[in-house]
């Protein structure tokens, strides 16, 4: 399995036959290397969302359209995109299950908001995270959310040996809410930050959070590194 991010909250997860692409933000992307675009999306078969967000979605459609990668989201995002936009869509909710070839994909709560930027703020459906179960490794996407008593839940039935967790804070909970996550309900092997650096406002390195998880293997990466699981 290998891993590759994407800047912000993206990444490109390779596992068997299949390429997933999680909230894949490239055009407009300030940390996202111009001309990188091609290689970020090429073979994706899957496009996951965890909100509907400019900075996780705004890039799925023309991703979609261009390598016709299924779209996996919220069911009302999906039933909207269905109808409007002509792409593949499979819509499901918190606590569904769908498959992506040989990957098991489940939707989770998350505490945030969602919508559609485009043409003024639109309902995009619930916010969520992921758990990705794939060749062995239990994967927990936060998406954009607070610390919340659910991750006991998520921990509890899903057992992630690696976390993808924001922790830019502002928008999203921050480093130290992320450690306490980490600590509080999670037993992480590896944790990969995300959802930092990209403005101003957010953290701007998520190397405290190295020394905030002794004993945990915290992968800061740079954009486009590809990491092996």
């Amino acid at each position: 399995m290998k891993i590759t991010w994407l800047g912000h909250s993206g990444f490109r997860l390779e596992t068997g036959k299949e390429v997933l692409l999680i909230d894949p933000w490239l055009a407009g992307n300030p940390s996202f290397p111009e001309g990188q675009e091609e290689a970020a999306t090429k073979g994706a078969t899957h496009i996951l969302l965890t909100h509907g967000h400019g900075d996780h979605a705004s890039s799925a459609l023309g991703i979609a359209r261009q390598t016709g990668a299924q779209i996996l989201c919220i069911h009302e995002l999906a039933e909207r995109w269905d109808s409007e936009e002509g792409v593949e869509v499979m819509g499901f909710g918190k606590g569904g299950t769908v498959e992506a070839g040989e990957a098991r994909v489940t939707m989770v709560n998350a505490v945030h908001s969602s919508s559609l930027d485009s043409a003024g703020l639109s309902y995009a459906g619930g916010e969520a995270g992921f758990v990705i179960r794939a060749e062995g490794h239990s994967i927990y996407v936060s998406g954009d959310t607070d610390v919340m008593a659910d991750m006991g839940v998520i921990a509890d039935r899903y057992k992630p040996d690696v976390g993808i967790l924001c922790c830019g804070g502002h928008y999203t909970m921050d480093i130290p809410g992320a450690a306490y996550a980490a600590t509080k309900f999670f037993d992480f092997d590896i944790v990969i930050p995300c959802h930092y650096g990209t403005f101003p406002i957010l953290a701007q390195s998520a190397d405290p959070l190295v020394e905030a998880l002794p004993g945990v293997d915290v992968r800061v990466m740079e954009v486009m590194e590809e990491m092996e699981l």
